[in-house]
């Protein structure tokens, strides 16, 4: 295993939501689990760095980049224009081509079918990548895998609400479109679904409070002559309360 094959495989779980923005990825741990070096392990995730999949910090060591706002919406915006690029200035689509589009929209029915998430996921986002191979251009291809992991990412934060058998449907009409020579429709329909995709994030939504459990735990309690008070006049609705049960309830 080289550290192309790890970096490979990170990607693959990001795409089926295994590993969640801000995840930790300790190099002693991959390097244990992939059975080679920590030199080849950081080569790897400085790989992905440089394709703004991973970060590191020197107090926490490397993790899963969790995008901003502006950057979920410039990810998307880029999505748009490269996919929609590729489908203008392609050629025609030979049969081997589309036969290989419409086999990866037939896994994605089957994983839809059997309700695996993490299959799922990732051949929803793998078809953008197969798409740009079958349209010839492997070095987008490639860019599109690391973008379409950066959405994926971008879902899961901002709880995208997007529905996985509308996505898999507007990717059967994208490659109808392209069997019939409709460049122009199917370019129309790429814009469409990823926009769809994009309008269903929570992005506007109030962001969660990373300490709300923390900051319920630790409120300040009521003051001593508060409690006491209300116990006072709880005893004086119930004359058979002994002061044992009052001092029972106040500890």
């Amino acid at each position: 295993m080289n550290s192309k094959d790890i970096a490979d495989r990170i990607v693959e779980a990001i795409l089926a939501q295994k590993l969640m923005p801000g995840a930790r990825l300790g190099e002693q741990a991959l390097s244990m689990l992939f059975d080679c070096s920590r030199t080849l392990v950081r080569e790897a995730l400085m790989q992905l760095a440089a394709r703004g999949i991973v970060q590191v910090s020197s107090r926490r060591g490397w993790f899963v980049v969790q995008p901003s706002k502006t950057e979920a919406r410039e990810a998307f915006e880029a999505r748009r224009v490269i996919e929609t690029g590729l489908i203008r200035s392609a050629g025609a689509m030979d049969k081997t081509t589309l036969k290989r589009l419409k086999q990866h929209i037939q896994q994605e029915k089957t994983a839809l079918k059997q309700d695996d998430v993490g299959r799922r996921s990732f051949l929803l986002g793998d078809f953008h990548v197969c798409l740009a191979e079958c349209l010839g251009n492997q070095l987008l291809a490639d860019t599109l895998r690391d973008f379409t992991a950066r959405t994926t990412l971008i879902a899961m934060l901002y709880q995208s609400s997007h529905d996985a058998v509308k996505s898999c449907q507007e990717h059967i009409e994208i490659v109808q479109a392209l069997e019939r020579g409709d460049k122009e429709t199917a370019e129309r329909l790429m814009a469409e679904h990823i926009g769809q995709v994009q309008s269903a994030l929570q992005i506007n939504a109030a962001p969660a409070d990373p300490l709300a459990e923390l900051r319920l735990a630790l409120a300040p309690m009521s003051p001593a002559s508060t409690v006491a008070k209300k116990q006072t006049k709880s005893t004086s609705r119930s004359p058979s309360s002994s002061p044992s049960t009052y001092l029972g309830a106040l500890l």
